[in-house]
């Protein structure tokens, strides 16, 4: 009998993916191709994503999947990553290439901005930090560089909304991306006027909104004969990545759940819209949840970016090794707790108003003695305590006090790095054996579009997943001991957490 799954296309910043997973949440086939954003031929320090050849990969990559484990394809569903998107012709066609979230030509709206509408409004509204990759700032290089795209355009696509129009030619904007934008009001799930006019803008110019979950189309005739789909499958609303991710974890409301990739994002799912100025003040990013009533207030911090640094420049000689991050945390393990006094303060991007200036990450306490096994297990204790100080701004602002972390992304994989977290935070830190929480997470969504489940919880109980308990250990004390210290680095070292404090 051929195998029934529902296909989920990963669209990441490094690589695209095309991934079988079945109703009980068991990877069957994943087909991978790397994925760089590309210099535009205008002006080759632009960054742009070529949609055609995004296109043409990913449709590699389903057929590679679709050879391997059949055309029981239930529902295709797209994630990936927030703010990146292209005015339209009704047809589809780009009026403008689609900006990557890695150019720089909107940096200088980050100060611009200001003069238009306090960045504290805006938070207040939006949910949503001044960052140079906000598509609310891609409008207005827009509007000011490239006004004919707008003008030429019948409305606006993001990134999901781009590919799924390859699979079923209807167009449509999700809840979950939309919060990405800094545009959308996010305590009455609707455009916002105030951001809207800033770039002369209505709510008319975008498609219908709408809740992952939703069948928005079917695989056409020409999306199946590029990719072996069979034609009339239901093309299912997903969206944001790290929406998706937070699902898949199967955290429940009491758990703060960390997304750790190269970046970090601590979250929770709160029941409520709070966007205050002590939140504006820290930091904080808030978006829509995949699930309709919830929000994710979140910090985003650096983490796998700091290990690879670690890896590239301390590891070099067994840079080929295949289980070079076995060799890494095994090195690591014969150093005890507090690193013999090395201190890594991993480089942080605070988005408020606060960010802190000059040193972007510190190495303190190095000897003529101190090994790269030291610095290793330093780096994941620094970056422990940085996940710490977002825990507790997290508590403070919402006095959310969590009883679990619930890890997911690649992070999640470093048996050492959960176990130093969980002493850290003095908290039980329980990752799952499906390893692609993004991927879960879309499809228990698939799932309702197709009619297997009514809501989120019943999707939820036909997965057979198992969990992995990393409990706090009687090192805990000691770092909560070294974390006292930690806070008492210097003032232009410190994180953003003592800055505020000062």
């Amino acid at each position: 009998m051929q195998a029934q799954y529902f296909l989920i296309l990963d669209c990441g910043a490094t690589s695209l993916r095309a991934v079988a997973i079945s109703e009980e949440g068991k990877i069957l086939s994943v087909a991978s191709f790397p994925n760089a954003p590309r210099p535009q031929e205008e002006n080759p320090e632009f960054l742009i994503w070529d949609i055609e050849e995004m296109w043409d990969i990913f449709c590699k990559a389903i057929r590679k999947v679709v050879g391997e484990v059949g055309k029981g394809v239930r529902a295709v569903a797209v994630t990936t990553f927030g703010a990146d998107g292209a005015p339209v012709k009704k047809d589809g066609t780009l009026t403008y290439p689609v900006i990557s979230w890695q150019c720089s030509r909107t940096s200088s709206w980050v100060t611009r901005i200001e003069q238009l509408i306090n960045p504290w409004e805006a938070f207040e509204i939006t949910g949503y930090q001044v960052l140079p990759f906000n598509t609310l700032l891609k409008f207005l290089w827009l509007k000011e560089n490239a006004p004919q795209a707008l003008e030429e355009a019948d409305t606006f696509l993001m990134m999901p909304g781009l590919l799924s129009f390859r699979l079923c030619g209807e167009m449509f904007l999700d809840f979950t991306s939309a919060s990405t934008s800094m545009l959308l009001d996010l305590q009455e799930r609707k455009w916002s006027s105030r951001l809207l006019d800033l770039v002369g803008l209505d709510p008319g110019f975008f498609p219908p909104l709408v809740y992952p979950g939703e069948v928005i189309g079917k695989i056409h005739d020409k999306a199946s004969q590029e990719t072996q789909i069979p034609v009339g499958t239901p093309v299912v609303v997903c969206g944001h990545d790290t929406q998706f991710a937070l699902v898949g974890s199967l955290a429940g409301e009491e758990d703060l759940i960390l997304s750790s990739g190269t970046w970090e994002i601590a979250a929770f799912r709160s029941k409520k819209y709070l966007a205050s100025r002590k939140a504006f003040e820290l930091g904080m990013l808030i978006e829509l949840d995949a699930e309709d009533g919830y929000w994710n207030p979140q910090m985003l911090m650096i983490a796998g970016g700091v290990v690879e640094w670690v890896r590239r420049n301390l590891f070099s000689d067994v840079k080929d090794d295949p289980q070079i991050y076995q060799i890494m945390i095994q090195d690591a393990l014969s150093v005890p707790p507090g690193s013999n006094g090395v201190v890594v303060v991993p480089s942080f991007m605070p988005s408020g108003p606060n960010k802190p200036q000059g040193t972007e990450g510190t190495v303190l306490g190095l000897g003529l003695t101190s090994s790269r096994a030291q610095l290793f297990r330093a780096t994941l204790e620094g970056l422990s305590f940085q996940l710490r100080q977002a825990k507790e701004a997290i508590e403070e602002v919402y006095h959310f006090s969590p009883r679990g972390l619930r890890v997911v992304g690649g992070g999640a994989r470093n048996e050492l790095w959960n176990r130093i977290r969980a002493d850290v935070l003095n908290l039980p830190v329980t990752t799952t054996s499906c390893e692609e929480a993004t991927v879960l997470g879309a499809s228990l969504f698939c799932k309702i579009g197709v009619g297997d489940a009514k809501n989120l919880s019943e999707a939820k109980e036909t997965v057979k997943v198992e969990t992995r308990c990393f409990n706090p250990s009687p090192a805990a004390g000691l770092y909560e001991e070294f974390y006292r210290e930690y806070q008492k680095v210097p003032y232009f070292l410190a994180p953003f957490y003592k800055r505020r404090k000062k």
